[in-house]
């Protein structure tokens, strides 16, 4: 588009897609920097970009099925434009119900030409024409596709937990579901951040986690006054219970290893407690720092750290440990669908590797009778059970109960000292949480 283009919704859309199917980037950023760059647009207008991307990337398995059933030319065959092109008009032909189909069509015919593929704008509105006459008659061959999920994901979830339950978890990937935040109550009470989310219409209920609330019927996050005054912090009720299980006490050292974007540090700041974050790159420590100062802490400190290599001096100082690791996550497909594009089966196993690496070191930083946590935002054994039974093992950690602290409605599903959080079935992401005592 030019500065003198009439800004075109789906235009931006397609920009979007293209760099996060096509260059391998994350959804989130591309897309949150194409929102702030258009944050003069109407709510609705930004509304239906957000809803068309991730909607898109989330369809992507199924809606390359059925291109490649109504196309002479299979989608991996096509130039990235007009495949993406193709991806994000088959989704609004079979769920925005809102867009006719042949405005859907005519657009997508009017973005072929306007980026120079006038050549191939029949082809893309023969397929399109072709899709929406035949839409109605459609039967899903597998529930890889039904679900648009590759079948090793399926096949895993089938083995531990059972068909039915594996079904639930992919269905729950592709439902939308409200924003989850945590009240800063060093900032704010209750009362403050209900008056000020009332009197921006924004409409919120409790979240699984206490402290947590799910915020809807807002436009864009900077807005919302609460979160500009840091009364709020973005986090999901599955990782705001990390604080509430670890009992942080004020004046507690705690230490987080793997911090970014900054949640749990924050939480505990909140806590009262002295925090370190740490992170690999200057880019993530910037996000902690970011979200520590407009929430007003100033008993958080941050340092860039590769969390695999020892640091002498932090032996045995921290009274609490957070070490939520790099993991598949497979438990946010929901928020970041490009995962289940790009991941392999045996990365599973690698990153399992690579969290036990990580574990051996930050260990050492838990003072005798400390806490360490370990935790992921995934679903699989591997990283998750086989892990935690290896720390009990392997370190010199005993399990620490944390069937009290969760909240009733889990409760029944925690397993001594850890927890299996899955879409579908709790109301949050998939999520897995395990508490340690270090021997004294």
């Amino acid at each position: 588009m030019t500065a003198t283009d009439p800004i075109n919704g789906r235009e931006i859309a397609l920009d979007v897609l293209l760099e996060v199917l096509e260059q391998g980037k994350m959804s989130h950023l591309v897309l949150g920097d194409a929102l702030s760059k258009y944050q003069y647009l109407k709510k609705q207008d930004r509304a239906f970009i957000t809803r068309l991307v991730e909607g898109t990337l989330s369809y992507v398995l199924q809606l390359d099925w059925v291109i490649n059933r109504f196309s002479s030319v299979k989608a991996a065959k096509m130039k990235p434009l007009i495949r993406t092109l193709l991806r994000m008009s088959a989704y609004q032909l079979f769920y925005m119900d809102r867009v006719p189909d042949s405005a859907a069509i005519n657009e997508a015919v009017k973005l072929a030409k306007k980026r120079k593929f006038g050549s191939l704008s029949g082809f893309v509105n023969g397929v399109l024409r072709t899709i929406s006459r035949e839409k109605d008659g459609i039967q899903f061959p597998s529930q890889e596709i039904r679900f648009s999920i590759p079948e090793w994901i399926l096949a895993r979830w089938r083995r531990e937990y059972g068909e039915e339950m594996a079904e639930r978890i992919a269905s729950s990937f592709l439902c939308s579901r409200p924003l989850s935040v945590r009240v800063n109550h060093s900032r704010a009470s209750e009362e403050e951040v209900f008056e000020s989310l009332s009197r921006q219409n924004i409409s919120f209920r409790p979240g699984m986690a206490p402290d947590t609330l799910e915020l809807a019927d807002f436009d864009a996050l900077w807005q919302v006054e609460a979160f500009q005054k840091g009364f709020l912090t973005v986090q999901d009720s599955s990782s705001a219970l990390v604080g509430r299980i670890a009992g942080i006490l004020p004046g507690d050292f705690v230490l987080d290893v793997c911090s970014a974007p900054g949640g749990k540090a924050l939480h505990a700041a909140d806590l009262g407690a002295q925090v370190e974050a740490r992170d690999l790159t200057e880019r993530k420590i910037a996000l902690v720092e970011e979200n520590a100062a407009r929430c007003g802490f100033s008993n958080v400190r941050t340092r860039v750290w590769d969390a695999r290599v020892l640091d002498p001096s932090m032996e045995g100082q921290a009274d609490v440990v957070l070490a939520d690791l790099p993991c598949s996550g497979l438990g946010i497909m929901g928020k970041k669908p490009e995962i289940r594009l790009r991941l392999k089966e045996e990365e599973v196993f690698t990153l399992a590797g690579l969290q036990r690496e990580i574990l051996a070191v930050v260990s050492r930083y838990v003072k005798p009778g400390g806490t360490l946590i370990y935790s992921t935002c995934t679903i699989s054994r591997e990283e998750n059970e086989e892990n935690a039974e290896w720390i009990e093992r392997e370190l010199p950690f005993l399990p620490k109960e944390i069937g009290p602290l969760l909240p009733a409605d889990v409760r029944e599903d925690c397993r001594g000292n850890r927890i299996q959080l899955l879409p579908g079935v709790h109301p949050c992401d998939g999520f897995f949480l395990s508490a340690f005592t270090k021997q004294e």
